[in-house]
């Protein structure tokens, strides 16, 4: 009897967690030997930065109208720089070229590689009430960083999308002094 209690109050306390706690799932992440947050800001602060959307991230949506949505999404969810996300090519291809790709419901043996050298993605079939995204940030056709992240979301203006990307944004752009070049960080999984 005193375990069934148990069991119900431990059942019951899970449920009360807040759904916003639950709102996304970080995947794996891999940062490259010289991933450096100060490099991040310095290219992002006070300027334009490219995302480039692939694949569909709901079907069924017009992807025109989900691209629409979700960029004050990202621009409200942006990590510290003073950025401005935007989707228009740069008028001429700054070097170094940095941007963050997005690719939703990439097929699993597409990789970051690919992403950032500009192979055009493969996909999977999208799961209904799913938002599933491989986001990358790149450097000229280098990886600097990746992950994953998901979450449950109907459509381009569910609240647990701007979540997501707030958390997205804190590991692709971490400021952990523990991924700065010589001190030991670097390619974590």
């Amino acid at each position: 009897m005193r375990l069934r209690r148990k069991l119900t109050v431990a059942l019951l306390g899970l449920l009360s967690i807040p759904a916003t706690a639950l709102a996304a799932v970080i995947g794996g992440t891999y940062y490259a030997p010289q991933y450096d947050f100060r490099e991040f800001f310095a290219a992002a602060d006070g300027r334009n930065w490219q995302v480039i959307l692939a694949g569909d991230a709901f079907p069924g949506i017009d992807p025109n109208i989900v691209a629409q949505n979700l960029l004050p999404i990202m621009q409200a969810a942006k990590p510290r720089p003073a950025m401005t996300f935007t989707y228009a090519d740069p008028p001429e291809r700054p070097r170094p070229y940095y941007r963050l790709v997005l690719v939703f419901d990439p097929a699993l043996d597409y990789g970051s590689n690919s992403v950032c050298a500009g192979i055009p993605p493969r996909f999977r079939p999208g799961r209904p009430g799913v938002f599933y995204v491989f986001a990358v940030y790149c450097r000229n056709d280098q990886v600097i960083s990746e992950t994953t992240a998901w979450t449950g979301a109907n459509g381009p203006t569910d609240p647990r999308i701007g979540e997501l990307f707030r958390q997205l944004f804190q590991v692709i752009w971490s400021d952990s002094p523990a991924l700065r070049p010589n001190l030991g960080g670097g390619n974590r999984r």
